[in-house]
């Protein structure tokens, strides 16, 4: 049955799913998805705190492995290799029919490591080499450490997921470091990923307090039209694209359509990673056409009204990269706890 996905995929956009779990995979509704397009899967720490401590599908495994005398830590990283491994191995097809472009599970490195460079880099080859699977990323967030750690794993070939991007400079690093790489004679694959519904959530509010709301749900899309025209800068030419992909795809303000984030960034070489209640969404109402590139002139105007009445778009990235990075290491220690007191019982 085709799909809304499966049009948005013959526009040049592949979308994946961000959500993981021992239910989706063993249900069979992993392989429903992709049946309905859907060409990669995303996780990170609050995606498995929700699977794995708040749920008990887990716990005969987090018994055993106690009683075995394995540690917290062991007993984490064998849960989320296990689930990322078998979500690559049901979309290893995906990636062989797409030669190599899509199929991706991403898995993160421990977030509380996003400011050590060298860290990152040893914990994400090390992650690579353990999955041992062509379709796998690292997820490695874009602080100034995550960014030189890219370029790194990049000329390693260490297929990399670089998130919690959120400026335009962000992106830009990302994208150069991506190519430095490359240049090194890395072979690898690696999507940049840019957040959208935070931006809107941050910037409304400050818009709402200064009585501009002619601008409320635009900026965070204006942005990423910004950034679609570096990415087309950047790579032109290129064999090897580092596409951009857009996180934080689910509408979070119930006054905006529930698939506004989905809509109205399809464009070619991009990726979309949307979470399961809105890909429903999207798939029961939605409508894919070639958006990305529509109204960029009114996209640039608006940034810089943006800036006229006194909103510094730089300075609230810069306070989303530092939320998103509490929040993930909030979840992470919040699992890792939770798996203490699992195995304790």
């Amino acid at each position: 049955m085709r799909t809304s996905i499966h049009e948005a995929f013959d526009l040049g956009q592949s979308i994946w799913l961000d959500y993981i779990s021992r239910d989706l995979i063993a249900s069979g509704g992993l392989q429903a998805w992709i049946d309905k397009g859907v060409v990669g899967v995303t996780t990170n720490p609050s995606i498995f705190e929700n699977a794995i401590a708040k749920t008990s599908d887990y716990d005969a495994e987090i018994s055993a492995m106690a009683k075995a005398g394995k540690s917290s830590a062991e007993i984490y990283e064998a849960l989320t290799l296990g689930e990322v491994g078998a979500a690559a191995d049901i979309l290893r097809p995906v990636y062989d029919k797409t030669n190599g472009k899509d199929g991706y599970v991403s898995l993160e490195v421990n977030p509380l490591i996003a400011s050590d460079r060298d860290t990152t880099i040893s914990e994400a080859k090390r992650l690579f080499a353990l999955l041992n699977r062509p379709n796998v990323m690292i997820k490695i967030p874009a602080t100034p450490e995550g960014v030189s750690a890219l370029e790194e794993c990049i000329a390693s070939s260490v297929n990399v997921n670089s998130t919690l991007i959120f400026s335009h400079e962000q992106y830009e690093n990302v994208a150069k470091a991506y190519l430095a790489g490359v240049k090194r004679g890395g072979k690898a694959a690696s999507v940049a990923s840019v957040f959208v519904s935070r931006v809107d959530g941050a910037v409304d509010k400050l818009l709402t307090e200064k009585g501009e709301t002619s601008l409320c749900g635009k900026i965070a899309i204006d942005g990423i039209k910004i950034i679609y025209g570096t990415f087309k800068k950047l790579f032109a030419g290129c064999d090897a694209k580092q596409r951009p992909l857009w996180a934080s795809t689910g509408t979070k303000n119930p006054a905006y359509s529930d698939v506004v984030y989905v809509e109205k960034i399809i464009g070619p070489d991009t990726v979309n990673t949307v979470p399961p209640a809105t890909l429903e969404a999207f798939v029961n109402h939605g409508k894919a056409a070639l958006t990305l590139e529509k109204d960029v002139a009114q996209a640039e105007a608006e940034l810089k009204k943006l800036k006229e009445i006194g909103i510094d778009i730089n300075a609230v990235n810069a306070k989303l990269l530092e939320a998103g990075l509490t929040q993930f290491n909030k979840s992470f220690e919040s699992l890792m706890s939770a798996i203490e007191s699992k195995a304790k019982k």
